[in-house]
């Protein structure tokens, strides 16, 4: 017969609750804290103001607790906040300002609509702002007659206007004579790129001779057809590619605002 076993069996005790079990809620709690400053503080990364707000708060908060922030933090200090007068003026200041050269093209296009406004209506001349500088572009409708080089009547007064206005802000102009592609039918120029050099010399003469512009800040260029700016298939392409263009060398090619 088998003997019954007679080891007592010891009874099993529950474990008794740690004591250190706050740590989990305070670590989760902190865990928390932190995400919610880091979503503020990416809100208010642009926006000074809001972000010296929440750093003072924080500071308050450390304070009130008794405690201080760790070394690795960084809080503002809230003596260190600078008054909505200061944040405004800073503000204005990290705001980009237009250049000197970029404001005094504006002027120069300005000063020139106004006073070759007729003829910018009429497409008699037309300005465009390129990376070479700004482009007072003399069509052929209101400066030349069909395969000749003289000014029509009028012409001269038109050009010498826009001349001083350069003059006295010192700029250099450079003059670019310019055809379409038709074969030229006219016993004084054998081809479209001589008549196109003849005609800014026209040009570069009246501004030197008539209207005093110094010699050593002009040149003249002929290009024939080999630069057009429209199609020369169309009767309206060929009308805009005749043309004297007096191009303003400019340091700036910030695209002006044209009305």
């Amino acid at each position: 017969m088998r003997r019954a076993s007679t080891r007592r069996r010891v009874p099993t005790l529950p474990a008794a609750p740690s004591q250190h079990r706050w740590l989990l809620s305070y670590a989760d709690f902190v865990t928390l804290l932190f995400a919610v400053f880091v979503v503020l503080f990416a809100f208010a990364w642009k926006q000074k103001q809001p972000i010296q707000t929440l750093s003072s708060v924080v500071q308050r908060g450390f304070d009130s607790m008794g405690a201080r922030p760790a070394a690795n933090s960084t809080v503002i200090p809230a003596d260190s906040r600078s008054t909505p007068v200061a944040d405004s003026a800073h503000a204005q200041s990290d705001r980009p300002q237009a250049s000197p050269a970029v404001s005094q093209n504006q002027q120069l296009y300005d000063q020139l609509h106004t006073i070759l406004g007729n003829s910018i209506d009429r497409r008699e001349i037309v300005m465009q702002e390129t990376p070479g500088g700004l482009v007072i572009s003399l069509r052929e409708l209101g400066f030349f007659a069909s395969g000749d080089a003289k000014l029509l009547p009028g012409a001269a007064n038109k050009i010498a206007a826009a001349a001083e206005v350069l003059k006295e802000k010192g700029f250099e102009i450079r003059v670019e004579g310019h055809s379409d592609d038709q074969p030229i039918h006219s016993g004084l120029y054998q081809s479209n790129w001589e008549l196109s050099i003849a005609r800014a010399m026209n040009v570069l003469r009246l501004l030197v001779e008539e209207a005093g512009f110094p010699e050593d800040r002009i040149s003249a260029a002929g290009y024939g057809s080999f630069r057009p700016v429209a199609s020369n298939g169309t009767p309206e392409g060929r009308q805009q590619n005749r043309r004297v263009d007096m191009v303003v060398i400019s340091p700036s090619a910030t695209p002006l605002q044209q009305p």
